[in-house]
């Protein structure tokens, strides 16, 4: 893995920082270049790491899921060997064709079965495993007016096994985040979180703590920005708000998948990834911060 100094240094005044600040916060681990001669290589938007960091399913935002092996010294990342990819199928059993392959978000249930949400045409649909055919959830009406291309990228399922998602720019009446979660068939808006900024959300997980982990990026002229937030989720409320990381600009590519996990040390850890959206000048990087509780 190379990184250029001016990232290097941003880094190290970030970790700097986060160490002076008061409350929970994350320290920078370190960061992996995947690279991979094949063509459907790229694009990653979702990410769940097993619960002893040595494996990972990742989807790319053209409906290819796969399953990899994470090898790792002293608990760093020093290689990654992928599984052949999966094309993602509609509810008919066919390959899901380009126009509704714009897969961002993935949740894995208990039992195994995999969530995946989609932008273009909004939905969350259900996999009882990868190479299954999609059982789509009920559409609501809010879900079909959401705007193009900034719609539903953060999907997470809590310890209950109910989903929680919520769009990428679509901001309610109140100019807040609508949280949506669905249960018993059917999708409610429980509540909001509080936009901050113009960081707009990507990812979502739930840690092994049972807290709620969002992951937020923000891009300008100089790079893409990153925020990784938490809250304490009730049934009607989102309480304990905290801001664990925020980046300076080209710290780290366009960070779009999040994994929260405890490694063997006890600690919890996010691990990130990276959409180079098939750019030669973007790389896909694997990211890791351990949190302090």
């Amino acid at each position: 893995m190379r990184r250029s100094f001016a990232v290097q240094l941003a880094t190290l005044i970030l970790v700097c920082t986060s160490a002076l600040a008061d409350g929970p916060k994350a320290e920078y681990l370190g960061s992996f270049r995947w690279e991979l001669d094949k063509k459907w290589f790229g694009g990653f938007s979702g990410l769940e790491v097993s619960s002893d960091g040595l494996s990972m399913t990742v989807i790319n935002d053209r409906a290819k899921i796969l399953k990899a092996q994470i090898k790792r010294k002293d608990g760093k990342v020093i290689a990654i060997i992928p599984d052949k990819p999966l094309h993602l199928k509609s509810g008919t059993g066919a390959r899901l064709s380009r126009k509704l392959a714009d897969t961002e978000g993935i949740a894995i249930a208990p039992d195994g079965s995999i969530y995946i949400s989609f932008e273009g045409l909004h939905r969350v649909s259900h996999y009882a495993a990868a190479g299954s055919a999609a059982t789509p959830l009920h559409r609501p009406m809010a879900f079909r007016a959401m705007p193009l291309n900034r719609s539903l990228e953060a999907l997470a399922i809590d310890q209950d096994g109910r989903l929680y998602t919520l769009p990428e720019n679509d901001l309610d009446d109140s100019g807040q985040l609508p949280v949506y979660r669905w249960e018993d068939g059917k999708w409610t808006n429980p509540f909001s979180l509080a936009a901050k900024g113009k960081f707009r959300p990507v990812a979502a997980d739930f840690g092994p703590d049972g807290r709620f982990y969002l992951l937020e990026r923000a891009f300008g002229v100089f790079g893409f920005r990153t925020r990784l937030r938490r809250w304490d989720f009730t049934e009607t409320a989102a309480l304990r708000e905290y801001t664990l990381l925020e980046t300076t600009h080209g710290t780290h590519d366009n960070l779009e998948g999040l994994s929260i996990w405890r490694d063997k040390t006890g600690r919890l850890r996010a691990t990130m990834i990276s959409d180079d959206n098939f750019m030669f000048f973007q790389r896909t990087e694997l990211v890791e911060y351990t949190l302090t509780e």
